[in-house]
């Protein structure tokens, strides 16, 4: 009886697919094909993606959806890595006050907004001029006090929005006034807020984050500001992301001076509980020697009010938005620093220059529990009436399919290289080993675009995963390398005298005021600095002996490895360590992209002790991936 099988790989990136046939004696590999994976990876907006894939492989061989006998799922518990990544530099804050306090108890919840007073200085009279009202009640005005105070008040129709307390009693007065209001506590500076400004006062729900002070536009909003105005409260959005609680003052800008939202520290803990700190301003080394002393991590954090603080709550704030879970369970399990330079405009600047700042961009890896994946399965089992298996974990899968890659036999490692994380497996015989690292393929396109000076992320995109040109008359081309070459029909004359990307039937132009050898050069030290660098710790962590000339073979697979030059900068890294690296070769036929689907068809065979597993190498019939 024949079968058919399709083994779905959902990736950060692509989903992709390898369909077989199979018999009682053979198998046949019909096809493979790959679509953008809709949706946070893992996540049930990963469905379009699955049906777009199928419905293409099927098209490709002539059969229904109804043929399809079996779908063959990884474990593909929701990662994020592009959204992860953030360069964090200091920001500076004009024309506002910032309160980015995140207590642990605050009153009352929702969005309240207002003029500021002191509750030691209420005049009804005087307040019932006002559209609203935020009260100032510093440590020498007790709980019990200041709700009797806000209680009368409101019985004289006065609108209490919102309180800003300096003692603990954030609780204690919610639950002794009339009225639901936001309450902010715990701020120990309170006679620096000024009085008599418009504020904005908000407390999200126990669990959940604030929305409106979080969001610029949300912001703009409650001030009235320009498009202009706009743009220079990012910052302050920035700041509150992750935050329970938040009070934004805005005052005249001959008020407040300019100053600086810090970058932070980094907080790792490991297993056994203990706290590791390190200023982002020490650098990535630094940052990478602090990591790997505390390597396992069970979870990182930034310091309230920071930026590296906001951008490691968004990233849990987005992962537990996207999987339906508390923003405080979510764990950063592997964080990655890398150096770079960022383009900053001159203030003041004529002609839009830039000049060039250091800053350290963070990639963060973040993990969830696997439930979600087995919704996705019974979403497929209801949908297209398919059974549907969840057939094992994605790197143990991606090195099962890298080992049929010819030449290629064990002790190996196989480095899964894809949009958002590393996945390093360390196979001999049944000795299996498996580890997942923070930073791929997105932190590297984000970096380029960055030190660049690049809005377009696809053309990042395109640099980095194709060689560059100089277009130097109408009839050449000069390659990156040096060699020019001459053609007959001239080129568009809007690409004469520009540094072009060659893709392979296109060319396209960077818009960019950089050379063609600063270009490459940029390109290339990154991809030692993100791709290198990282495969080089993970290895050795991976390594039995932390010596990666105890691993004679390495097999690259994965989505970054069809990039044009990765493979050769990793071949010649590792030869200094006299292994054999090279681009994993699926089956003789799929290359590097399709390890994983392919891992999971062999996987279950495998468990059917299928004659075809006879057919391939030792490796493969000997490993037992459970």
């Amino acid at each position: 009886m024949i079968k058919y099988v399709a083994g779905i790989d959902l990736g950060n990136i692509n989903t992709k697919l390898v369909l077989v046939e199979i018999t009682e004696k053979n198998v046949n590999f019909l096809c493979s094909c790959s679509v953008p994976t809709t949706g946070l990876k893992g996540t049930l907006e990963n469905l379009k993606g699955i049906e777009k894939v199928i419905k293409k492989c099927i098209a490709q061989v002539g059969l229904k959806i109804d043929d399809i006998n079996l779908i063959l799922l990884n474990e593909a518990a929701p990662v994020i890595g592009d959204l992860a990544m953030e360069t964090i530099t200091e920001t500076v804050i004009t024309d506002s006050i910032l309160i980015g306090h995140d207590p642990e108890t605050p009153g009352g919840v929702g969005l309240g907004t207002g003029v500021t007073y002191s509750i030691k200085e209420v005049n009804i009279t005087k307040l019932n001029k006002t559209n609203g009202v935020i009260l100032i009640i510093p440590s020498d005005v007790n709980f019990d006090d200041a709700s009797k105070i806000v209680n009368n008040l409101l019985e004289n129709n006065i609108d209490v929005n919102g309180l800003i307390v300096q003692n603990d009693d954030g609780r204690l007065i919610s639950n002794r006034i009339k009225k639901n209001i936001p309450i902010v506590d715990e701020v120990k500076e309170i006679g620096k807020v000024p009085l008599g400004q418009y504020a904005a006062v908000e407390v999200a729900e126990l669990g959940k984050t604030i929305e409106k002070l979080s969001d610029p536009y949300g912001i703009a909003s409650i001030f009235n500001l320009t498009p202009e105005e706009t743009k220079k409260i990012i910052p302050i959005a920035r700041a509150l992301i992750g935050n329970r609680s938040a009070v934004v003052i805005k005052t005249p800008s001959s008020s407040i001076k300019q100053r600086v939202i810090p970058v932070g520290e980094i907080t790792i803990i490991d297993k056994m509980g203990k706290v590791f700190s390190i200023d982002i301003n020490k650098g990535a080394n630094k940052i990478m020697e602090v990591v790997e002393k505390v390597w396992p991590i069970n979870d990182v954090y930034g310091g309230q009010g920071t930026n590296i603080g906001a951008m490691l709550t968004r990233v849990k704030v987005e992962m537990g938005k996207a999987t339906n879970n508390n923003y405080r369970n979510i764990k950063i399990k592997d964080i990655f620093a890398v150096d770079t330079m960022i383009p900053k405009k001159v203030l003041g600047a004529l002609a839009g220059e830039f000049r060039k700042e250091k800053a350290t961009a963070i990639a963060a890896l973040v993990e969830t529990n696997k439930l979600t994946i087995q919704k996705i399965a019974k979403e497929i089992e209801k949908k297209f009436n398919i059974k549907t298996l969840i057939q094992g974990n994605e790197a143990l899968m991606a090195g099962l399919g890298a080992l049929t890659t010819p030449g290629v036999s064990t002790p190996v490692a196989v480095v899964d290289i894809g949009g958002g994380s590393t996945d390093i497996i360390y196979i001999n015989n049944n000795e299996i080993k498996y580890q997942n690292y923070a930073g791929a393929g997105n932190l590297l396109t984000k970096l380029i675009a960055s030190e660049l000076g690049l809005s377009d992320m696809q053309l990042a995109e395109d640099i980095k995963n194709y060689p560059l040109g100089k277009v130097e008359s109408f009839f050449s081309l000069r390659y990156e390398k040096g060699n020019i070459e001459f053609f007959k029909e001239p080129f568009e004359p809007s690409l004469f005298s520009k540094v072009v990307v060659l893709k392979d039937e296109e060319i396209e132009p960077l818009e960019s005021n950089c050379s063609i050898d600063e270009a490459r050069k940029i390109r290339r030290e990154l991809k030692h600095r993100v791709i290198v660098k990282n495969v080089d710790r993970g290895l050795k962590k991976i390594s039995p002996t932390e010596d990666i000339r105890d691993i004679p073979y390495i097999v690259l697979v994965g989505g970054s490895i069809l990039d044009f030059e990765v493979p050769s900068i990793l071949s010649n890294y590792f030869a200094n360590y006299g292994v054999v690296c090279g681009r994993g070769n699926i089956l003789n036929k799929y290359g590097p992209n399709y390890a994983v689907s392919t891992g999971l068809i062999i996987s279950y065979l495998k468990e059917l002790d299928h004659p075809y597993i006879n057919s391939l190498n030792r490796e493969i019939k000997e490993v037992t991936i459970l």
